[in-house]
């Protein structure tokens, strides 16, 4: 999925459970009602109902007359992985991770310090662009959601650390800067 080009208004085919971007409070869009969809990034969407922007999780793709990303199936795999195959798949399901309001993904911005495993336990070490930021309960929740999805994941932890604080400048890739015309 990808940023879109141009925003497209759908009709919600069911009842849908959305998160009010950016504070977070959950509630139920109803069937009927009007979206336009502005964002579907790493699975998620970012739609404009009634002047207000919510975040609609991939698996309620349905509901917007999306089809769902797959996602990783969460069963035992036939051969373990190694702790640098886990690894490594736990940064790819984090690059999935979009901010709801701008197209680039948490990894990309720099705002993910670190990750530890331990056994599939994931401790997630990550900032926010300002510490006011009201999306972190969002991007804490979907951060959650993508990484236990992993076969070999038990649990995922975030741990909000604001030292040393963000800079784009410093810590977001080069394609991101590109896209947020930061340099």
């Amino acid at each position: 999925m990808n940023m879109r080009d141009n925003s497209e208004q759908v009709t919600l085919t069911r009842d849908v459970a959305a998160a009010l971007v950016p504070v977070g409070d959950r509630i139920i869009l109803q069937a009927g009602q009007q979206a336009t969809i502005t964002q579907a990034l790493g699975g998620s969407y970012t739609v404009v109902v009634g002047g207000n922007m919510f975040r609609i999780d991939a698996k309620d793709a349905d509901a917007l007359g999306e089809f769902p990303v797959a996602q990783a199936a969460k069963a035992e795999s036939a051969t373990p992985a190694t702790h640098d195959q886990v690894d490594q798949a736990v940064w790819e399901q984090l690059g999935t991770c979009y901010d709801p309001e701008i197209p680039v993904s948490i990894v990309e911005l720099g705002l993910v310090y670190g990750i530890e495993n331990v056994e599939g336990d994931v401790s997630v070490t990550m900032t926010l662009t300002s510490p006011f930021c009201p999306i972190g309960p969002l991007l804490i929740s979907q951060i959650q959601t993508v990484v236990e999805e992993l076969p070999d994941i038990k649990s995922c932890n975030v741990e909000l650390v604001w030292s040393p604080p963000w800079d784009p400048k410093t810590m977001a890739s080069d394609d991101a800067k590109d896209m947020l015309g930061i340099w």
